[in-house]
């Protein structure tokens, strides 16, 4: 099993949740750190243990050979350059959401990494989360039967007592309100309903609260799903709510159905009377501290060893959904449905 020393590239509030997990793992453990901030090699060693060196130069941490991955936490809007650098340094690299603030600069930092041939692992880390890991296995143990309706909506109010508000508001940086975090949630949709999506139609709205009235862009959206199947769904992006956070999963089959950890299923003859419920930790925060970044981490370090990308969140993956959300963010623009 090969040792896996990580530069975190940005260190800021993700990089303090990207650090622990990365460290809790078999075989990897954070040695660099670079910021645009200066940086002190002792204080960061004695935070996160080992010895850890802090750069002020992106360019001088990836052209050390003892860096063999990268860890982007960074700002959206600086993913792209980061993910490029990465690639032609030929790092392997873990990213966080979204990928860009453009799918033009999606499509850059793919062709970067196709043309460097490095793995990748996109932090939709929902996807290891117990909840979905738990739904996935009802759903590919056809409990529910042919799916044909599926709902999966975001609500997370992201005001000034949350940490990346300060920044989130701004267009150039949250991006809209599936960007910057109602990505989680069609993301969850895709993995559930398949990603051969169709078309999409999109409608947005913005809360007329005091609290919310920062943001630059639009804060709640719903999109309609058709699939080439013949499925639909409906994914809602809102982070101007004033309650907890509440990820909800309503999913619709031939033989059952799904209500976040709840499921009736014809196959297991539960009474359609009441729901049966399935033991499984749900997806309750949006505080970087609860996401499942260790289980995901660890299956990217595992795939390095085996020479493979990683299953669930590669860079490739995660295009499709990018893919999806940029067409329903131009959809609810041009208010008219787009056919991808």
């Amino acid at each position: 099993m090969k040792k896996y020393n990580v530069g975190i590239i940005g260190y800021g509030w993700v990089a303090s949740a990207h650090i622990p997990a990365i460290n809790a793992s078999k075989q990897a453990q954070v040695t660099a750190v670079y910021s645009s901030r200066p940086l002190d090699s002792e204080e960061l060693s004695a935070k996160w243990g080992g010895n850890v060196t802090g750069y002020n130069s992106l360019d001088k941490m990836l052209a050390n050979p003892e860096i063999h991955a990268v860890s982007i936490c960074s700002y959206p809007q600086h993913h792209a350059k980061h993910v490029i650098a990465a690639a032609r340094a030929g790092k392997p690299i873990i990213v966080e959401k979204p990928l860009a603030l453009s799918w033009k600069d999606c499509q850059a930092m793919e062709a970067a990494v196709k043309k460097a041939g490095v793995k990748t692992c996109v932090c939709f880390e929902c996807r290891y989360s117990s909840q979905f890991l738990a739904t996935k296995a009802v759903i590919d143990r056809g409990l529910l039967g042919d799916l044909h309706y599926g709902e999966i909506d975001y609500y997370h109010g992201i005001g000034p007592w949350y940490g990346q508000f300060r920044w989130n508001t701004r267009k150039n940086a949250g991006g809209s309100s599936l960007l910057t975090a109602g990505c989680h949630a069609l993301d969850a949709l895709l993995l559930c309903m398949g990603d051969d999506v169709a078309e999409v139609t999109s409608y947005d709205t913005k809360s007329r609260s005091k609290i919310f009235k920062p943001y630059e862009y639009t804060t709640s959206s719903v999109t309609i799903l058709k699939f080439k199947s013949g499925r639909i769904g409906k994914c809602a992006a809102v982070v101007d709510c004033l309650q907890p956070y509440y990820f909800h999963t309503h999913l619709v089959g031939s033989e059952g159905s799904l209500l976040d950890n709840k499921f009736h299923s014809m196959k297991l003859h539960t009474n359609k009377n009441a729901w049966s419920s399935l033991a499984m930790k749900m997806l309750d925060s949006g505080d970087v501290s609860d996401h499942p970044y260790q289980s995901q981490f660890q299956a990217f370090f595992d795939a390095l060893d085996a020479g493979k990308e990683m299953p669930l969140t590669s860079l490739a993956d995660a295009i499709k959904t990018h893919r999806v959300m940029f067409a329903a963010d131009e959809s609810a623009k041009k208010r008219r449905p787009v056919r991808l």
